[in-house]
Parts: structure tokens; sequence; C-alpha cells
């Protein structure tokens, strides 16, 4: 790097763990401590050792992570056709990631693992994310190939993969999308030819394909649909190959290079620092996963787990933003105070006095909190549906967690998007240069609402598969959740400029998805026409009820006594900001998805251009 570069990353903001809002969510908003002890296969995850690992993870993501976030981004990746070469220091800190057993913690001890709850790798894995988007995908993408592997794999698969993956000396990715179909995967035309041996010889070309070839770890184990020859059209002629960079060879060594290669990366808006490659299969060697033509079938449980962790992207820029703006604001002298001067010793007041840069930093803080609270919520499902042995629970939390599932990969995604860009704001003008993060951020961030489904098919699956088609008995579980806790609080006078609101939000929830659900029986368009401020407005309602709640414990903990007053007010507070400032916009989106589809599909595709 030239001077002018190092002086940019130099100038970049420190990144600090949030760990007391962490433990806040987990212990005292979520209870997470009797959570793991009431799970067989848990309870190892005692307090000590859930500290120990989140102090830990803390110092690894602040000191190792964080600075090669900038450095990403300014170097990016480079290809040659030896390979692709990842920015300086990122793979000496994957190799130091690996050495921790960061990468083995959540998996089963049968293949290295640690055995310790999904929900625990989910908070360091926000660590991890916020410290560096980039670098975190390297190894985020290996969990989506394990689980895939681990639900669907053959005895035989999962003793040649899984040891490998799980501690991390082999990494993984998902392969689905092509130049042509995008998300439209019924379209792809991808071959995958039986060969004698029982394997398959796959003839394709995927884009797009997040660290697809990288110098990080040996061996690359890629997960990849494709059609057989004698396949049926469409989504029901899909299935599900493991494709290695190396074969799997004798002795726990690497074998022969499969020809599979990268045949250039993309040139992106963000995230430069992660190789998006465009992988050709050029007759490489495949093992068909589950059964075939049912390859989306069984990549729905790695797009599950990839859709989750890209609501985690979400929440990670909008602390990021929210992190860089406050020490800003706070040093930043620029104008005084309308009520009058608030720093009379210095030129100017910091500009954290303004009502209107308060607005911006309110918004990101409540978007950063109160999707912790959804995201760390969604993880606790994820531990129940694993681990739990009890049938009802496991059912219960699943359909939970099916519910929740879109609402926090869009929302969060969308909200982190506005919070990053709220960070540049806060910043004026010096947001909009490099050196500050800012707009690293934006740029970063932008990609969230697209990949894993954009926020328009994320909206349709709300809609019209989880609420819709379950007759809206998804949507009854989690407001049954809301209504119960309206109900145990209705009293309370502290709680009740939360809980009113809520309790009628909530009831309006059901009855305007009725509205939908009529309309939709005349005109199956009115679906796709209310579908993403559907799911905006059931975001907004989400995060009232988890703000809610956070009101409660605040105040609980104000009433009782407390030596950290200053944080308990700051709950309520950003609590009361949220219901006042951001909650309205559900009255938008109401208007919105309950106009009808005419407005959007009467004007003639013709008419669009007109006046060109």
């Amino acid at each position: 790097m030239n001077q002018e570069s190092i002086g940019e990353v130099n100038a970049m903001p420190d990144y600090k763990t949030p760990l007391r809002d962490i433990r806040f969510v987990r212990d005292e908003l979520l209870g997470y401590a009797a959570h793991y002890q009431s799970l067989p296969g848990c309870t190892e995850a005692t307090s000590d050792v859930v500290s120990a690992i989140l102090e830990e993870g803390a110092k690894f993501c602040e000191n190792v992570i964080a600075p090669l976030n900038r450095i990403g981004d300014l170097e990016g990746c480079t290809w040659s056709a030896d390979g692709v070469t990842t920015p300086t220091g990122f793979k000496e800190a994957y190799r130091q990631y690996v050495e921790g057993g960061w990468p083995s913690l959540a998996h089963e001890t049968e293949y290295g693992g640690q055995g310790l709850p999904e929900s625990l790798a989910m908070t360091v894995n926000e660590m991890l994310a916020t410290a560096s988007w980039a670098w975190s995908m390297y190894p985020g993408l290996s969990h989506g190939a394990m689980s895939t592997l681990h639900a669907h794999g053959t005895p035989e698969q999962k003793a040649a993969y899984l040891s490998k993956l799980v501690s991390g000396q082999w990494t993984g990715t998902m392969c689905l999308t092509e130049a042509h179909c995008g998300s439209d995967l019924g379209l792809l035309r991808t071959k995958a030819v039986p060969q004698a041996d029982g394997s398959y010889r796959i003839e394709g070309t995927k884009i797009f394909i997040s660290a697809g070839e990288h110098d990080m770890a040996e061996n690359i184990v890629h997960i990849v649909l494709a059609r057989l020859p004698d396949a049926p059209a469409g989504t029901k002629g899909i299935s599900l190959f493991i494709v290695p960079k190396f074969l799997p060879g004798t002795d726990d060594g690497l074998g022969e290079r499969n020809a599979v290669n990268c045949g250039s990366l993309e040139h992106k808006m963000g995230i430069h620092g992660n190789a998006t490659c465009v992988l050709n299969f050029d007759g490489a060697t495949g093992f068909l996963i589950g059964p075939p033509n049912k390859g989306l079938n069984c990549m729905f449980t790695f797009m599950n787990v990839a859709r989750l962790g890209t609501a985690m992207q979400g929440l990670a820029h909008a602390e990021l933003a929210f992190q860089g703006a406050i020490r800003y604001a706070r040093e930043r002298l620029q104008m005084r105070s309308l009520s009058g001067p608030k720093a009379p010793d210095k030129p100017a007041d910091p500009i954290i006095v303004h009502p209107d840069v308060r607005r911006m930093l309110l918004t990101m803080k409540a978007f950063a909190e109160g999707n912790r609270a959804l995201f760390y919520y969604a993880a606790k499902l994820v531990d129940v549906v694993q681990h739990s042995q009890d049938e009802a629970q496991c059912e219960q939390a699943d359909s939970l967690l099916a519910f929740i599932t879109p609402i926090a990969k869009a929302f969060m995604t969308e909200t982190g998007f506005e919070a990053a860009n709220h960070g540049v704001q806060v910043f004026g003008g010096h947001g909009y240069i490099a050196e500050h993060g800012m707009e690293q951020n934006v740029r970063d961030s932008r990609i969230s609402c697209l990949y894993e489904g954009t926020t328009g098919i994320q909206s349709l699956d709300l809609l019209g598969r989880k609420v819709l088609m379950s007759q809206g008995e998804l949507l009854k579980g989690f407001t049954k959740v809301v209504h119960k806790f309206c109900q145990a609080n209705e009293s309370d006078a502290v709680l009740k400029e939360f809980i009113e609101p809520l309790a009628r939000l909530n009831k309006e929830w059901g009855e305007s998805t009725m509205k939908i659900g009529m309309a939709a029986m005349q005109d199956r368009e009115e679906v796709g026409a209310a579908a993403v401020d559907y799911l905006m407005y059931s975001g907004y309602i989400c995060l009232a009820y988890f703000w809610a709640d956070m009101a409660r414990v605040a105040a609980g903990k104000l009433a009782a006594g407390t030596a950290e007053e200053g944080f308990y007010k700051a709950k309520l507070q950003t609590a009361r900001f949220y219901y006042q400032r951001i909650l309205p916009r559900t009255r938008a989106h109401l208007e919105a998805m309950l106009s009808g589809a005419d407005s959007l599909m009467d004007m003639a595709e013709a008419d669009f251009s007109l006046g060109y």
C-alpha cells in the first residue's frame, strides 16, 4: 500500500465489542443461562464458560480482525491463473482463528467440534461480522455447508468432509446462481452426468460465489446445484452435489486437483476483501448429496442458515455505524445549540447536542440493539430445534423460526443499510470520504439486501408461503407470544406507553393479514403487491415487542436500585424513541399494503418508457 492508503487505514475508528449490551440481551432479556441448562447437550455452556468465550472472542475481533477491515477494502483480492490471493493479513488471521478453535465451537464432538450451543457461536459471529464482514464471510460460508452435510450426507461423506470443515482446515461454499437465472433456480443449466464409479461429472458455470476461491485454507468444498440428464424441468429437477477443489486423498490428505476453477473475480461495490467468484466446473468430479431431484429441498438447510447469517450482517453494519457516529458526534464542534451554548469554553458545541444528529444516533442505536434482541431470540429458537427432546417444544420453536427468518433477513438488512447511511450523514462531508470508514460501511452493507434472496423474495416467502399458505397459523404463533406479554404487563403503569400501542398493533396485524388474504383470493397479484410493505410492517412490530420487553427489564432494574442507572435509563429512553419516532412508520406501510395491486399493475408495459 502507498503512504496515503496507510494513512487511511490508521484513521479508521476502532471497533469495540458491545459486551455489556450482548450480556444484557442474552442474560437479562432472554435468560440464556437457564435456557442452556434446560437443553440436552447445552449444559456445558455454563456462565463461566460463556463469559470466557465472549471475552476472548471480543479480544480476537478487536485486535486481530478489525484492523483488517479497511485493508481488505483498499487491497481487495487478486486473481491469477494459479488462484486467488486475499488481502494482507487475512491468511494469518485465519490461521489464528483456526488455532484458537473458533470454527469448531458449536459442532459435534464426533467430528472434532466442541459441542457448544449454536447460539453461542452466533454471538461470536456477530463480533466477527462487525469487526470485518468481508473477512468473516470466509469461515461463515462453511457453517451452511456443514449443516447441509450433517443433515443430508451419507456416513462416508460426513467422514470425508466434516472433521476438516469443523476444524477450519477446509472451508465451504454454496453454488446456486447462474448468469441467466439469478434467484429463479428453476432455470439453472449446470449438468451432472453419472459416471461408472458412482460419481458425477459436473459441467457449468456459477456466478457470485462468495469465498469461492482463496488462499486461506488448503481445500474448499463447494455445495453445488445441478441437473441430472433425465431431470424434469423447473425446480423439481434440481439435485445437490459435493464438489471439492481437491478430491479427498488417502491417509487423511489431499488428492488430485478437481476441474473447478475461478474464471474471474466480480468487480463489486463493496466487500472487496472477500473473493466473489465466477466458478467454472469443467467436468469436475462431484458426489450426489441427498436424493436425486431433491436438491432444492436439501439446499434449504444451507439457505436457512445463510439467511440468519445475512440478518446478522444488518445488525453488524448498524452497530459499526453507531460506534463510528457516536464517537464523531461527541468530538466534532459545529454551531451552537438552539437553546444556548452547551460548551461555552469551546468555539462551538459538539454536534451531539443538535436534535437532528440525535435523531440519527438514536435511530442507529434503536436498530442495532433492537435487531440484536431479534437475532438472539432467533438463535435461541435454533438451539431448541437442534437440542430439545420435547416434540411439542421443538415443533413450536421450528414454526416460530420459520416465521421469524424472512423477517430477520430482510428487515435487519434494510434497517442496517439505513443505519449505515445515517453513519455517513452524521459525519457530513467527512462521511463521504474514505478515511473514517462510514462510506465503506454503506458499500459493504448494500449487498445484504440482495444475496440469500432479495427483500422482495423474503417478503413473498413471509406473506405467501409462511402466513397465507399456513392460513395464518405461523403468524398466530408469534402474535400469541406478544399477546401473552401484553396481558402479563397491562397493569404496569411504567410500561403503559409501550404495552397499549403494542397490543393495538398486534391485533391490527392479524386483521390486516386477513384483509390481504381475502383480496388475494380474488387476485393473486395482491400478494406480491403487498409483500414488502407487509414484511417491513411486521418487522417494526417485532422490534416494538423486543423494545417493550427491554423496557420492562430496564424499569425493573431501576426500581430495584442499580449501580448502572445510566445504562438502564438509556434502554428506557431508546424504547421511548423507538415507539414515538420509528414505530409510526407502520402507518404508511399499512396504508400501502392495503391499497391494492391496481396502482402497480394497471399501467401497460409499453407505457413505462413513454417520454423518452
